[in-house]
């Protein structure tokens, strides 16, 4: 066990150094005609490219094209939709779990929606869970079916919650799984070997002024082919909610994020490893960014847009990159 855990530790070690060795760290990309500022949005990539997605207010999908370097405006959101982890699936992309209105009370989106990129065309899918609609939530794809984790019921107000449930997108059918051991929202899923990170996020409460405040530091995590939720020994290093999390080879990269701790949104990156259970920190974002999506074309990790700042304002439109280190040492 003893020679195993060293193995282990050698190999992050390795794979920490061959980021280090791919360059400076995060790279400001300079990209025309640039992406729509916005925030409490989301982003993913299909076929090569990115997709950004709604935001506060109603406004247009996005597509960066690494080749051309630009970005192109497509078809509005059929309704406003903020507070949500894009996923690609096959060839469109799904919005699940969401939020809609305005602050502090924003209602859950009451279905699921689908983008095709292909056709630029909205469709509207599958109801949300009847009496489990919730926006601010994580999602992860895994074997045909959507997994929602956690969310909140009640927008920023109260309403937090450790629920966890599938959609079997054969059937269109919703099932309810074993709650999270914490509940928390603002914050993205990760899928890692069969099995789903939560980390980050908070419990928005509004209500009693402590929007900002409740920040999660405890990682749990759902294994799927077992059904069971296990909260890691070690916590997050910079406990922040609205970050953004991306999955590969074996570990979860928490990317930005907003609190109560500092007026400018969060540039920290810390990965971690699912073998050892231990974080490392990544090269700092140049543009801390809270609000938005990362997301991979090849072996390069894009992040877009979000806010500058705690709460809502300044939005930016900026974009970083930073390459994945290849080959990689799990």
């Amino acid at each position: 066990m003893l020679n195993q855990l060293k193995t282990n530790l050698a190999a992050g070690a390795l794979w920490f150094s061959a980021l280090l060795a791919c360059g400076a760290g995060w790279e400001t990309v300079p990209n025309e005609p640039t992406c729509t500022a916005r925030h409490e949005a989301a982003m993913t990539a299909l076929n090569g490219k990115l997709y950004l997605l709604g935001g506060r207010g109603v406004k247009p999908v996005e597509e960066y094209d690494p080749a051309a370097n630009g970005w192109k405006q497509l078809a509005p959101t059929p309704m406003q939709f903020h507070h949500f982890q894009a996923l690609a699936v096959s060839d469109r992309i799904a919005v699940v779990g969401a939020m809609t209105g305005g602050y502090p009370k924003e209602p859950a989106v009451s279905n699921v929606w689908w983008y095709d990129p292909a056709k630029d065309e909205w469709a509207k899918g599958p109801a949300m869970p009847a009496g489990r609609e919730r926006g601010g939530a994580g999602t992860v794809l895994h074997d045909n079916k959507i997994y929602l984790v956690c969310g909140n019921t009640n927008g920023h107000w109260n309403g937090f919650v450790p629920w966890l449930d599938v959609l079997d997108l054969k059937t269109g059918q919703w099932t309810p799984l074993p709650d999270a051991p914490h509940a928390r929202d603002h914050f993205q899923a990760a899928l890692v070997d069969g099995k789903i990170v939560a980390a980050g996020g908070r419990r928005s409460y509004a209500e009693t002024k402590q929007t900002f405040n409740l920040t999660v530091a405890e990682v749990d995590v759902y294994d799927i082919a077992a059904g069971q939720w296990t909260t890691l020994k070690e916590n997050i290093p910079t406990p922040r909610a609205g970050c953004m999390a991306v999955a590969r080879d074996g570990k979860v990269v928490v990317i930005g994020g907003e609190s109560d701790r500092q007026p400018q949104a969060h540039a920290e990156v810390e990965a971690l490893s699912l073998i050892d259970a231990n974080w490392s920190a990544w090269p700092s974002l140049n543009q801390g960014r809270h609000g938005t999506g990362a997301a991979f074309i090849g072996n390069e990790l894009y992040v877009a847009a979000g806010c500058a700042k705690r709460g809502g304002s300044p939005e930016t439109n900026s974009v970083e990159r930073i390459v994945w280190p290849q080959p990689l040492a799990r």
